[in-house]
């Protein structure tokens, strides 16, 4: 059968077949510039190698950030070409603001929310779309913060010449009042053009290394403020109870627990004698021991995933960047990604492979303080420009803990505040007339470097309104530094201070 011949394309089906690609063409032009444009305009436009945000950094007047209270924490000054640099309230805020030069950039807050503050992304969106027609495109943003400037102020002075943090955060709205990181820095002189070069450059020198955030950035070793967590997690699953005692503590105080050939170590209790001690008398003695057999008991995938629900693992969401938590190194088969035994035993109290920021364990003492419940940490309340004011509310993150369990955890730490043998390791965290609940702690390091003191508590007990965090890095001045910085701080507060 011969086959018919095909009819030769025509001019018009070659024009059509032309002018659906043209179509198609500019139809993919159209969506990506609606896409680019449009959606995503706003992101591009705050990026931080933006060209509108780099030439704002140098001529526009930044928007003035401020502390809960109203006070200035950041404004602008001219410089002798009458060009705008920051200027700071206080070195205290140099880990939590940052600094904006004209030669380095920014950092904190001042990093975090630029395009604001510079006035490159207005608050209202259509403004945005209009704004290369405004004869005023810039709109400068006034940031509110959560932050307390007198409070600020006293935790870097209570720390003083010791490396270390303090952070305070309200367990119902998640606002931070503290963030404190020492030693401190003259944000100041890094701002302003005459001094910014050997300024910054003497920081970056500086083996203390002030330019590091410690309260969201800094990893430590937790030591016994981590029983805290451990309690959470155990209580929570029903591996323990209040009344669990485990026979086997008692002897091991003396000659170590044997956990896989390995044996756990705490110093004997004189006070508790030969007693096999509840969940209340361990946390108040503080043993080693028995919250060891407690992290076994529950387990390292429940461990694990507890942590994992309490933000472990990843950065925080937070207005500042911040480090990872870790209660173990991973890559283990244990379970949780535990090596064995002997690693979720040794991290229940706080060492192995454990490492936490000092903002991660304010937030395990949140979820304490607030009945299971963790709200999300903020550091800003409103942006506010000639378009108006976008404010930014509490936001509720995870319930991690029943409000029962929570319940029972607090009142063990008011006993390690308040109790007669809990008020030797937290000397100087009790406050007149008001019950305080806290967890002290000393974290080894190894060697014959001194360990790490630490502090986590909340108040008032019965209705907290206040959580805070102090870590000395190892001990400064004393062992116990931590828990009378926190009284220190705690009494300020509730004397009125935090605004």
């Amino acid at each position: 059968m011969s086959r018919r011949p095909s009819r030769p394309r025509g001019v018009g089906d070659t024009l059509a077949g032309v002018g659906l690609s043209i179509v198609v063409a500019f139809g993919a032009l159209s969506a990506g510039a609606a896409y680019w444009g449009v959606l995503r305009a706003g992101e591009l436009a705050s990026a931080l190698d933006d060209a509108a945000v780099v030439a704002a950094a140098r001529s526009v007047p930044r928007g003035r950030i401020l502390d809960r209270d109203g006070r200035p924490l950041a404004w602008n000054e001219p410089d002798a070409n009458g060009e705008p640099y920051r200027v700071y309230a206080s070195p205290s805020i140099s880990g939590v603001v940052g600094y904006a030069s004209r030669l380095w950039g920014t950092a904190g807050l001042e990093r975090a929310y630029d395009a604001r503050i510079a006035g490159v992304v207005p608050a209202d969106p259509l403004r945005d779309l209009l704004r290369k027609f405004d004869a005023e495109p810039s709109d400068p943003h006034e940031v509110a913060t959560t932050l307390s400037l007198p409070l600020q102020e006293a935790a870097v002075r209570l720390l003083g010449d010791d490396r270390g943090a303090v952070v305070m955060l309200d367990p119902r709205t998640g606002e931070v009042l503290v963030l404190a990181s020492t030693p401190v820095f003259d944000a100041s002189a890094v701002a302003d053009p005459t001094t910014s070069r050997d300024a910054f450059e003497r920081l970056q020198a500086d083996a203390d290394q002030p330019l590091l955030p410690r309260a969201t950035l800094g990893r430590y070793v937790p030591g016994s403020v981590f029983k805290v967590f451990t309690a959470l997690a155990a209580l929570d699953a029903g591996a323990v109870r209040g009344a669990t005692t485990f026979a086997e503590q008692p002897a091991a105080e003396q000659d170590g627990l044997l956990v896989a050939g390995f044996r756990v170590r705490d110093g004997h209790h004189a006070a508790t004698g030969s007693k096999a001690l509840d969940f209340d008398e361990a946390v108040e003695a503080s043993c080693n021991i028995w919250f060891a057999l407690a992290g076994l008991e529950t387990g390292g995938a429940r461990f694990a995933g507890t942590a994992a629900e309490l933000g472990f693992g990843a950065p925080l969401p937070f207005d500042l960047p911040t480090a990872a938590s870790q209660v173990t190194g991973g890559g283990g088969g244990f379970g949780g990604g535990f090596e064995d035994a002997v690693e979720l035993a040794n991290a229940a109290y706080g060492q192995a492979e454990t490492f936490v920021t000092p903002l991660q364990m304010a937030l395990v003492t949140a979820a304490v303080a607030n009945d299971g419940v963790v709200m999300r940490p903020r550091l800003v309340t409103s942006l506010s420009g000639r378009a108006g004011t976008t404010a930014i509310p509490a936001e509720t993150w995870r319930r991690v803990a029943s409000g029962a369990v929570a319940a029972e955890v607090g009142a063990a730490m008011v006993r390690a505040v308040e109790g007669e043998l809990g008020r030797r390791f937290t000397a100087g965290a009790q406050v007149e007339g008001v019950h305080v609940a806290g967890k002290s702690g000393t974290a080894e390091l190894g060697g014959d470097a001194a360990p790490h003191s630490w502090f986590v508590g909340f108040a008032p007990a019965g209705d907290p309104s206040i959580v805070i965090v102090v870590v000395v890095e190892q001990g400064g001045r004393g062992a116990e530094r931590a828990a009378p910085i926190a009284g220190e701080l705690l009494r300020l507060f509730l004397a009125g201070a935090g605004g």
